[in-house]
């Protein structure tokens, strides 16, 4: 029979250790008077975890040296409170102990009596009477592979100080793997006791964290793959300069961020790579380019599903509605991206980052609807009017849009299984796949808008033309053959002044070109 399973107080503390801290921001980790947490018969503080690559070297003299990955203490120190402190005199020695623990994600289950049978993460005296642990220090069982794992560094208090700082040390690694720092003390008179200094990981190729490591290079190909699309585009719109229309520079201008975006992303984790925090200047170019980016985007996808350019010649009375959508979408993908990058989830609680993230959902939510309501209105027009090029034009993009959102949901089902099944980051390898995914996706849909709207020496096949009566109502109108004809013949002389006074809008009234051949 089984043995049932009993939650840990540990592993609860690690999941609680990962809800408060945010280390996704520095391989240098601050710590600013943090107050440890109780949990069972223990107090803990939350010092950090990172993905780290074991270290080049196999015998390992220098741990601190480029190479080799490690985790290091820096000025750490322990203040516990005075009332602590007189508690004992200036004669006495190891008056408190504050205990450093480094653990390997798969060696969790080595901390903490759980093997014991018990939920105590602090020996007990009964413990220590049976001589499986000493009293009033972290249980610990060492791993079978190495017996000096998980990582032990104890600090004791002197005297009636209520002040001690840990020796400047390294810990070598030399396995990969998901590794967490914890501080702990079991004293129940050190309750109150603070945490200020830092601790420096770094992986064998610089500061980069393992989990982000990987994205640099994929920053890196992007750009490239950015570059390649602009080089095209640039030449194929030099060579038909003549006959470009307005929706290509909204094109042109897509490409240029989606570049700049990704050049900055790359130069970001570059300089993080070498120093080990992040630059805020660059940081906040490359989060506002990447705004930037995402709210021109999906405005191009909307103005291309409402068939501007094809069927309509201006957006007339709905430019203010779409320039409000994108206004509000930049507002709120910046304070997101912002927050995700430069601040801490200390300052920024759950419920705080919710209201952040809810906005930028609903706003995506409201460009998918309204761009696929648009496209059946454009597809319905172009249907009745019988233009063929133009129909074949938008039916491709809508199949390749409909891929899309298939693709984005299926990806956001194995992203939010993904996040369930790994909470503890186990998985930390393949987790960069997660946020490039979107990028890649973005991408493709920019490169066929590129190649269904590339520029020709004949646009006039896409483009808008008042011989077709192509402004109309966007009310709906029957699909049916007999009809077709007589639209053009029921044109009103009110409806052509209004379609005159709609050219002016975006003040392209005298550069649209007349499609004869529709």
């Amino acid at each position: 029979m089984r043995p049932r399973l009993r939650p840990d107080p540990f592993h609860l503390g690690l999941l609680l250790g990962l809800l408060l801290c945010h280390h996704a921001g520095a391989s240098i980790h601050e710590y600013y008077n943090g107050a440890f947490i109780p949990r069972s018969n223990s107090f803990f503080f939350h010092g950090g975890s990172e993905g780290l690559y074991a270290s080049a070297e196999v015998n390992i003299t220098a741990p601190a040296s480029d190479g080799n990955s490690f985790i290091q203490f820096e000025s750490v120190t322990f203040r516990r409170t005075k009332e602590s402190a007189s508690m004992h005199s200036d004669m006495q020695q190891k008056t408190g102990l504050v205990e450093a623990i480094v653990v390997e994600i798969q060696d969790r289950d080595k901390i903490g009596g759980r093997y014991l049978n018990t939920d105590a993460i602090c020996c007990t005296r009964e413990l220590h009477d049976r001589n499986l642990c000493k009293v009033g220090e972290v249980i610990i069982r060492p791993s079978q592979d190495n017996s000096d794992w998980p990582k032990r560094i104890q600090t004791f208090f002197d005297g009636s100080s209520e002040e001690i700082t840990m020796v400047t040390q390294a810990i070598p690694i030399r396995k990969t793997g998901m590794y967490y720092l914890y501080f702990m003390f079991c004293d129940p008179q050190l309750k109150g006791t603070i945490i200020k200094g830092r601790t420096v990981w770094r992986n064998p190729h610089g500061y980069l964290p393992g989990k982000m490591a990987p994205l640099m290079t994929f920053y890196g190909f992007m750009s490239l793959a950015y570059l390649l699309l602009g080089l095209c585009w640039f030449l194929q719109f030099v060579r038909y300069w003549k006959h470009t229309l307005q929706l290509h520079y909204h094109i042109t201008a897509v490409i240029a961020l989606g570049m700049c975006e990704m050049a900055f992303w790359y130069f970001e984790y570059g300089n993080f790579n070498s120093t080990g925090s992040r630059p805020m200047g660059i940081t906040i170019w490359a989060v506002t380019f990447t705004a930037v980016k995402k709210t021109v985007s999906r405005l191009l996808l909307l103005v291309v599903s409402m068939g501007y350019g094809v069927v309509r010649p201006t957006l007339g009375g709905i430019t203010s509605r779409v320039a409000f959508l994108g206004l509000v979408y930049f507002v709120a993908s910046e304070a997101l991206e912002l927050v995700e990058h430069l601040g801490n989830i200390n300052d920024f609680s759950g419920k705080a980052r919710l209201f952040l993230v809810l906005p930028v959902a609903l706003l995506d939510a409201t460009f998918i609807v309204w761009i696929f309501s648009s496209l059946s209105k454009t597809l319905e027009k172009l249907q009745i009017r019988k233009s063929t090029a133009k129909l074949e034009l938008y039916r491709k993009f809508t199949n390749s849009l409909a891929v899309s959102v298939l693709l984005s949901v299926a990806w956001i089902g194995y992203e939010l299984y993904f996040n369930a099944t790994d909470p503890l980051s186990e998985l930390w390898q393949r987790s960069w796949i997660v946020s490039a995914f979107w990028n890649v996706l973005s991408y493709v849909l920019l490169g066929i808008i590129c190649i269904l709207w590339a520029p020709s020496h004949n646009p006039t096949r896409y483009a808008y033309s008042e011989d077709t009566n192509d402004d109309f109502d966007d009310e709906g109108i029957p699909l049916t053959g007999s009809g077709v004809r007589g639209i053009g013949d029921n044109l009103s002389k009110l409806e052509r002044k209004e379609r005159k006074n709609m050219d002016h809008v975006f003040g392209m009234g005298d550069d649209l070109e007349e499609d004869k051949r529709e």
